[in-house]
C-alpha cells in the first residue's frame, strides 16, 4: 500500500480499537461483570492472532513478497487482493473486539483484587498503575525485538504464531486464578441508565405532566454531573496524535536511514521503538522509587505532584518531542541529497522517542490514574472506556490531519508533504505543525486543570456524593 494509505488504515484501525473498550465497558458494568468480559474478549483476541497465522501461512491469503527500494522507478509492489484484503480486515475486527473487552476491565478488575480499606491495600493500589505500565511496556519489548526480529529475518508465520501460543497460555493462566479472584457483580453504567431514562421518556410522551410540577424529577444527580463532565475537557488528543506517528512515519523514517548496528547486524525499522520503550520503563521506574518518595516530602501530596500536573508534564514532553522530530528529519532531509538512502545514523531518531516515552510516562499513565481514581468506583471500567476514546480521537484526527495535509500542500510542481518519497516531502513540516497544535492544546489542557477540583474537594464542598444505586433509592 502507498504511504498516506497505509498511514490513514493503521490510524483508523487504532481508532476503532480505542472506541470499541467503550462497548465492552457497558457490556461489564451492565450485563456480565468484568471476569467474563475480559474471557471473551481474549478468545476474541486469540482468533485474530490464528487468522494474522494463516495469511502468513498460506500463499493464497497474501501478497507476493516485494522489496520497492529495488523495483525501477515508477514501478510499485502488487497490492493485496479482495481477499486478502478481507482477512487482514478479519484479523483486525478480532483484535478490536478483543481490545474492547480487555482494555477497559483488565486495570479495574486489578484493583478490584485490593482492599481499599487497608493499609497494604492502599500502598498496593498506588503502586498499581505504575507496575501495570512497566509490564505492559517489557511485554511490548519483546514484541518489538525478539518477534519483529523473527518477522523480519526467520518467519512471519513464526513471528505471529509465537503471540498465538503465548496468548493461549495467558488465557490457561487467567481461568487457573477464577476461584480466588474477587469477583465485583455489574452495577449498571452511566450510558445503560441514560438510556433507560430515554426509553421511559418516549412510553410516557404522550402523558401531560402536573400543573404543580411535584412529581417532576431530574435524572442528573448535579454532583453527579459534574464530576462526569468536567473530566472530559482534560483528555490530551495532541498528545496522543504525537504517539500515533510511532507507528507510521518514524517507521518510514528509519527504512531509508542507515540502521547498521556494527558491521554485521542491521536494526529492524519497526524496532526503533523499542527506544521509547526503554525510556518508559527506566523512566517509570526512577519516578515511583526515587522522584515521588523526595516530592512527597517537600509537597506533602501522596503522589509527590497531584495527577493533573503529571498529566501536564507529560504534555510538554509531547510539544518537545514533535519539535525534535522536525529538526530530525530536515536534517536527514539535507544529508539524502536526492538518494533514496540517506547516510544519516537510524539512531538520530532517539531524541523524539525518548521524549516520547517521558510523555507516555507522564501524561498515560496520569490520566490512566486519573480516571480510577475520580470516576466513581462503579463506573472505572467507562473511566478506562473514556480513555481509550480519546487515543480513539486522537488517531481519526490524526487520520483526517493527515489527510487534509496529503491533498492540499501539494502543488504542480511540489509533491505535497506527506508524498510516498519522504526526501521529496516536507514531513519536517508536519511535525512543527503538530508541536504547535499540542502547544494550543496544552493552553487548553492549562485553562481545564486550573478549573477542575479534585473528587475528594467536590465532595467536601458540595453537596454529598450519590452514585446509581443512591439516586434509584431516593427516587425509587
Amino acid at each position: 500500500m502507498n504511504q498516506a494509505p497505509a498511514a490513514n488504515l493503521i490510524n483508523i484501525w487504532m481508532g476503532v480499537t480505542n472506541f470499541t473498550p467503550l462497548l465492552g465497558a457497558c457490556i461489564s458494568d451492565t450485563l456480565i461483570g468484568k471476569f467474563k468480559t475480559i474471557a471473551f474478549a481474549s478468545f476474541a483476541s486469540l482468533l485474530g492472532l490464528i487468522t494474522f497465522t494463516l495469511t502468513a501461512w498460506l500463499p493464497q491469503l497474501h501478497p507476493p513478497s516485494c522489496n520497492s527500494l529495488q523495483l525501477p522507478l515508477g514501478h510499485h509492489c502488487k497490492g493485496p487482493n479482495n481477499l486478502q484484503f478481507g482477512m487482514l480486515v478479519l484479523g483486525l475486527g478480532f483484535l478490536a473486539i478483543g481490545t474492547g473487552g480487555i482494555r477497559p476491565c483488565n486495570i479495574p478488575f486489578g484493583v478490584d483484587q485490593f482492599d481499599p480499606t487497608t493499609e497494604v491495600g492502599k500502598k498496593g493500589i498506588a503502586s498499581f498503575y505504575n507496575w501495570y505500565y512497566i509490564t505492559a511496556t517489557v511485554v511490548s519489548l519483546i514484541a518489538l525485538t525478539i518477534v519483529v526480529y523473527i518477522q523480519d529475518n526467520v518467519s512471519w508465520v513464526l513471528g505471529f504464531g509465537i503471540p498465538t501460543i503465548l496468548m493461549v497460555c495467558s488465557i490457561v493462566l487467567f481461568f487457573v486464578g477464577t476461584r480466588i479472584y474477587v469477583h465485583q457483580p455489574p452495577q449498571g453504567s452511566l450510558f445503560s441508565g441514560i438510556a433507560g431514562v430515554l426509553v421511559s421518556a418516549y412510553r410516557k410522551r404522550r402523558l401531560l405532566l402536573p400543573e404543580d410540577g411535584e412529581n417532576d424529577v431530574s435524572f442528573y444527580d448535579p454532583p453527579l454531573k459534574k464530576a462526569i463532565l468536567l473530566k472530559l475537557p482534560l483528555t490530551n488528543q495532541y498528545s496522543f496524535i504525537s504517539m500515533a506517528q510511532q507507528s507510521t512515519f518514524t517507521i518510514s523514517q528509519a527504512l531509508i536511514m542507515d540502521r547498521h548496528l556494527g558491521p554485521h547486524f542491521k536494526v529492524p525499522a519497526g524496532s526503533m521503538i523499542i527506544i521509547t520503550m526503554i525510556t518508559i520503563g527506566v523512566s517509570v521506574l526512577f519516578y515511583d522509587r526515587i522522584v515521588v518518595p523526595f516530592l512527597k516530602k517537600l509537597t506533602k501530596i501522596e503522589g509527590g505532584i497531584t495527577i493533573l500536573q503529571r498529566m501536564g508534564i507529560g504534555a510538554i514532553f509531547s510539544i518537545l518531542s514533535m519539535v525534535a522530530a522536525g529538526i530530525v528529519e530536515r536534517e536527514r532531509r539535507s544529508r539524502a541529497n536526492s538518494q533514496p538512502q540517506s547516510p544519516m545514523s537510524v539512531f538520530w531518531l532517539s531524541p523524539q522517542l525518548v521524549l516520547l516515552g517521558l510523555c507516555e510516562a507522564f501524561n498515560v499513565i496520569g490520566q490512566i490514574e486519573f480516571y480510577n481514581t475520580e470516576f466513581p468506583e462503579h463506573m472505572r471500567s467507562i473511566g478506562n472506556s473514556i480513555f481509550s476514546c480519546s487515543f480513539a480521537g486522537a488517531s481519526y484526527l490524526s487520520s483526517l490531519m493527515i489527510t487534509i495535509v496529503h491533498h492540499s500542500t501539494g502543488t504542480r510542481n511540489h509533491p505535497n508533504w506527506l508524498t510516498n518519497d519522504l526526501n521529496l516531502g516536507r514531513l519536517d513540516y508536519f511535525y512543527f505543525l503538530l508541536a504547535g497544535l499540542c502547544s494550543m492544546n496544552f493552553i487548553y489542557y492549562l485553562i481545564c486543570a486550573w478549573r477542575y477540583r479534585y473528587k475528594t474537594i467536590v465532595q467536601m464542598e458540595d453537596e454529598p456524593y450519590l452514585d446509581f444505586e443512591q439516586i434509584s433509592a431516593v427516587k425509587g
